[in-house]
């Protein structure tokens, strides 16, 4: 989990750069961050939540018209660096305007201490904007996300060059769990899904910033083997609507020297498999058919039938190594928490899910 320690903490004020000493609120969230006390009234059942088993069908969706074209251009086809970031104290989407200047002071007085570690050519100017990203939220529990973007000029750039956007980030809540928003007090905001892009210097200075104004904690977010068997499934599923052109899933298994394993599936023929494991399915209750819900069970048959498929081909028992990445026309996954949407239409079930990992992998 990545802490922040409140040495020299600066936090600004329109424009100005003061300390700020630790307040009740920042000492509750530490100590929630940790596990050793909670300021947020959950319950031991909200904390020992595990991955839902059964999930609906992603169906595609058409966003356009309630997002932003700037916004969508932004979203897809862009490849994110994934945090978990706890619920954010006393944030207020009124107030990102206030929040742009402040986290540009903040910048500027890292920058000047040697803090942050310059971006490519020389910098000397940061712009910071905050902005909503209407559209995006499902139901009335889901905050609006918001989207952060940074800024900048070189230092020998002509006066009329245009800023060049260094880095961007945002943090959303998309079908998040009712019954864990709804035990929030007012004064906290969950938007547990944090997606940079850019160096990571300025990745953790827009952090630090974060966790000093609003007494949250950020952690990586990697993507286990079980939501990168979701995506292969989910994604599969999909090539019923539209075209996923091939599954790609990358494996390593442990030897010496460890095995890079590429298996690419031909979309028709990983439809007909998926097909074939959800007739077959025989724990399927009827309720689940009227909702038409996909059951892990199922996942985990349709897995176990690629990898039978490959050692009847190669000899190669899959099952012996790690799933590290899934990719196919709609997008990609990989382990190390790093995803991209190729496909607005079915961006909102992919955030769906990831907004569940990251409400599970936080530490409360």
């Amino acid at each position: 989990m990545e802490g922040s320690r409140e040495s020299a903490g600066r936090t600004p004020h329109s424009g100005v750069v003061k300390r700020r000493s630790k307040s009740q609120s920042y000492r509750r969230s530490i100590r929630t961050c940790f596990g050793v006390a909670s300021g947020l009234g959950l319950t031991p059942a909200l904390t020992a939540r595990r991955m839902n088993t059964s999930r609906k069908v992603p169906r595609s969706q058409n966003i356009t018209e309630k997002v932003k074209p700037e916004h969508l251009e932004l979203l897809v086809k862009t490849e994110w660096q994934l945090s978990y970031v706890t619920p954010l104290y006393q944030f207020r989407h009124t107030q990102l305007k206030n929040y742009s200047r402040q986290l540009s002071a903040f910048i500027a007085a890292e920058k000047q201490q040697g803090l942050a570690v310059e971006v490519g050519k020389p910098q000397n100017t940061f712009k910071v904007s905050f902005s909503e990203l209407q559209g995006l939220a499902e139901t009335s529990n889901d905050p609006e996300a918001v989207l952060i973007q940074i800024q900048s000029k070189p230092m020998f750039a002509r006066q009329e060059d245009p800023l060049k956007t260094v880095w961007s980030g945002w943090l959303s809540c998309i079908n998040g769990n009712p019954e864990y928003l709804q035990s929030l007090p007012k004064d906290f905001t969950c938007l547990p899904l944090f997606c940079s892009k850019g160096a990571e210097s300025l990745s953790s200075v827009v952090k630090s910033w974060l966790q000093r104004t609003f007494d949250c904690c950020f952690g990586p977010l990697d993507i286990n083997q079980i939501t990168l068997q979701w995506l292969a499934a989910l994604w599969t599923n999909c090539h019923m609507e539209t075209n996923i052109q091939n599954l790609k899933m990358i494996w390593t298994l442990p030897v010496e020297p460890p095995l890079k394993v590429t298996y690419t599936v031909n979309s028709d023929d990983a439809l007909d498999l998926w097909r074939s494991t959800r007739e077959s399915s025989a724990e399927k209750s009827k309720e689940a058919e009227d909702e038409v819900c996909i059951d892990f069970s199922e996942v985990t048959r349709f897995m176990q039938g690629l990898m039978s498929h490959f050692y009847r081909h190669f000899r190669v028992d899959l099952s012996a190594g790690e799933l590290n990445q899934v990719s196919s026309a709609l997008g990609s996954a990989k382990v190390n928490g790093k995803i991209k949407i190729s496909s607005s239409r079915y961006l909102i079930s992919i955030v769906s899910l990831l907004t569940e990992c990251a409400l599970l992998k936080m530490p409360i």
